[in-house]
């Protein structure tokens, strides 16, 4: 069919208003065959298989409308063409495959609806109908028939949203709410958030401010970690906390701090016709800020968490409109559950964390209770680890029950910054502070301050506290930003010192819960403190008693005149002596005379040559044992010996030496001699009424019992040990 002669560009234009049907079909058709041509030409492009050139579609192509492969049509002279071989029937098929997978289009819709379409529907089928993939990958697959097959990629979820937006916008915003519902990571969750409002709004940038701060930092911020995001940026970044910059705006400040502030939406057209407006990060970023519309998001209890920021309308940076600010403020009541979710798991995990550094700290205070400078170590340490900050201090009272407050001790350690190995940087950090910040240190004001009132300080701007004394920066050379100083109390819940760290190493002050922190932390720590003090005590206390034992047994062993005196004496016999007798008159016989008795007893008994003691450890033993008995009326050293008397004439004479072992006798010619050892002429029930020292010492059942017996062991044992040479007298 030929053209019409006198047909130009504005009549064919005319002629397509006016039946917009025929677009549409003559799109469909030749998208279709687009997608089939290059394919057709197995040997030469543009040739059949015969060698005459065919037309897209015609009698010498294998594809037909639909598709699929179809009969050979008959050439101009009645025959036919050769039949396509098994090879081309496959290629056909697989061809017809690709082409329904691609169609986009329902070719029957038309014959089916009767009635004329809407323009609205029009442009929807229009939409559909060009709607093939435009990627080069697909272009390529439609135009070569080759032996790689080109990767086919997926439209991104971006790509599915923009289309769910403009077809289905109640699935687009379900779809925007179910996308962060189940995020907890916050870094991640706030990247969403800001796509899917610069996505829902059409803005070209936005930034999410969060909410930081506190009573005991001072002043509450917004802090954001994802700012200045581009709404073509990919859904899942590569985010990372220590790497990102956060930008801070004060509270109240800007457009932002007024929206936080105020609680209200602000929709401006023009950023830079406001004065609340800061023009700083355009100048730095080169980037050109026109309509801004900033939203504050609350918490399920109206608390507002953070704000929104969408910037620039697209295209061209036009005013965000009413539906804009009503689609927004529908959306971040959502994105408000999902931060406040995301920061309770945050703080949840932090808890946790912390908890178990808490179960380390203990570990390690009662692992080391002996030396207090090991154990204040390991608590500045700790406290650097788990607080992150450039420096800690710890301070001891000289006197926890004295009024003044004045230090005794204090230590000071740096913080080993962005080491990997935290137990060598500490050991290298440690120092030791020049004797003028020393001084400056146990005279601290702040310290001072804690240590006599038992509040905790947070001070969040040193140089803003009129406690602080500037002239420790001037001493140590360290600027000091920010202060959290917390009283050390001991089990008696008394005050022995207090802890002091600072400046966190991210520069931000101490907040409430590095404050809570730090506090639990020193519970710990002044017990582990007080009970190596109290192990300290103890160690002095025991070398007190073992001088004061060592000089008691001293002045309370005899000398060596006495020893040698009844060394070189003659010990009268038993007979001469009347020992042996059950009816012996013990004032026959002086002090003296007792001690050579007791030694005749001894070497009646066999007792000497059986058990090898040394005849002058002997005298000496007796010669301490009289010593130290004491002075009164009844329980002296006369008594002993006629105790000791009454046995040895038993043991004689009514036959027990044949009943008895060597090793029973001896220990009843001992114990005797020692039953009454230092005796004080009182009663156990005078002694616990009195609360003596002894009571204290044994308890209130057979207190001076167990006193002899220790008295006696320990004169045994001096005499062994104040002699290198002596003997034994008992046999160990």
């Amino acid at each position: 069919m030929s053209a019409p002669a006198g047909l130009d560009f504005a009549a064919v234009e005319s002629f397509l208003d006016r039946h917009p049907e025929l677009v549409e079909k003559w799109l469909k058709r030749r998208s279709s065959l687009l997608a089939q041509a290059a394919p057709e030409a197995e040997e030469r492009p543009g040739h059949s298989s015969n060698g005459t050139p065919t037309a897209l579609g015609g009698p010498g192509s294998s594809l037909a409308k639909g598709g699929g492969p179809v009969a050979p049509p008959e050439t101009a002279a009645g025959g036919l063409q050769r039949r396509a071989s098994q090879k081309e029937l496959r290629r056909s098929f697989a061809r017809s495959k690709a082409i329904h997978v691609n169609l986009t289009y329902d070719e029957h819709v038309h014959a089916r609806a009767q009635e004329p379409l809407s323009s609205a529907r029009r442009r929807a089928l229009l939409r559909k109908a060009s709607s093939l993939p435009p990627t080069t990958a697909h272009i390529l697959s439609a135009l070569l028939e080759s032996r790689v097959n080109l990767p086919q990629y997926p439209p991104t979820a971006l790509d599915y949203k923009r289309h769910l937006k403009e077809h289905n916008e109640r699935q687009f915003f379900l779809e925007l709410v179910k996308d962060i519902s189940n995020d907890l990571d916050l870094g991640a969750l706030s990247y969403k958030i800001l796509i899917f409002v610069c996505l829902m709004v059409d803005a070209d940038r936005g930034s999410l401010f969060l909410v930081e701060g506190g009573a005991a930092a001072g002043k509450k911020s917004l802090v954001s970690k994802v700012f200045d995001v581009h709404a073509g940026t990919p859904l899942l970044p590569c985010y990372s906390t220590e790497n990102s910059n956060e930008v801070q705006v004060p509270w109240g400040k800007g457009i932002i701090g007024y929206v936080a502030e105020h609680g209200e939406t602000v929709n401006i057209p023009d950023a830079y016709q406001d004065r609340r407006f800061n023009d700083e990060i355009d100048k730095l970023t080169g980037y050109k800020t026109k309509s801004l519309l900033c939203m504050p998001i609350r918490n399920s209890e109206g608390e507002i968490l953070g704000v929104a920021q969408a910037i620039n309308k697209t295209p061209g940076g036009a005013p965000f409109t009413d539906d804009d600010e009503k689609v927004m403020e529908m959306y971040l009541p959502f994105c408000g559950i999902a931060i406040s979710n995301a920061q309770l798991f945050a703080a949840s995990r932090k808890e946790y964390d912390r908890s178990r550094a808490l179960l380390e700290v203990v570990n390690d205070l009662f692992e080391e209770q002996t030396d207090l400078e090991k154990i204040v170590k390991k608590i500045m340490h700790r406290a650097q680890t788990l607080l992150k900050c450039d420096r800690c201090s710890v301070l001891l009272l000289e006197d926890i029950e004295s009024p003044v407050v004045k230090f005794t001790k204090s230590f000071e350690l740096m913080s080993p910054k962005c080491s990997a190995d935290a137990e060598n940087s500490f050991k290298d950090s440690l120092e030791k502070p020049s004797s003028s910040y020393s001084d400056w240190l146990v005279n601290n004001s702040i310290a001072e301050l804690v240590a006599s009132t038992g509040l905790p300080v947070n001070i969040s701007d040193a140089y803003q506290d009129p406690r602080f004394d500037a002239e420790a920066d001037q001493i140590s050379g360290f600027h000091i930003r920010s202060v959290l100083c917390v009283p050390i109390w001991n089990s008696s819940h008394q005050i022995i010192g207090v802890a002091q760290v600072l400046n966190r190493l991210d520069g931000k002050p101490f907040d409430d819960a590095d404050q809570r922190l730090f506090e639990a932390f020193v519970i710990f720590c002044g017990l582990g403190i007080n009970n190596t003090i109290m192990y300290d005590q103890v160690n002095k206390s025991w070398a007190k008693q073992s001088v004061a034992l060592d000089v008691l047994s001293y002045h309370a062993t005899c000398s060596k005149a006495e020893v040698d005196k009844f060394k070189a004496a003659n010990i009268p016999l038993v007979s001469e002596l009347g020992i042996d007798n059950i009816h012996f008159d013990d004032f026959s016989l002086d002090t003296d005379a007792m001690i050579t008795a007791a030694l005749r007893m001894f070497m009646e008994l066999g007792m000497v040559q059986k058990f090898k003691i040394d005849y002058e450890t002997l005298c000496r033993w007796l010669l301490t044992v009289r010593k130290n008995y004491r002075m009164v009326l009844y329980h002296n050293w006369r008594h002993a010996f006629n105790v000791c008397q009454l046995m040895f004439a038993m043991l004689t004479t009514a036959g027990f030496q044949e009943i008895l072992t060597e090793i029973e006798i001896l220990a009843l010619i001992v114990g005797c001699l020692c039953h009454d050892l230092d005796h004080r002429g009182t009663n156990n029930a005078f002694q616990a009424k009195i609360g003596s020292a002894l009571a204290q010492l044994y308890g209130t059942s057979a207190t001076l019992e167990h006193h002899h017996f220790n008295h006696a062991v320990m004169i045994l044992q001096s005499e062994v040990q104040s002699q290198q040479n002596a003997q034994p007298l008992l046999p160990m």
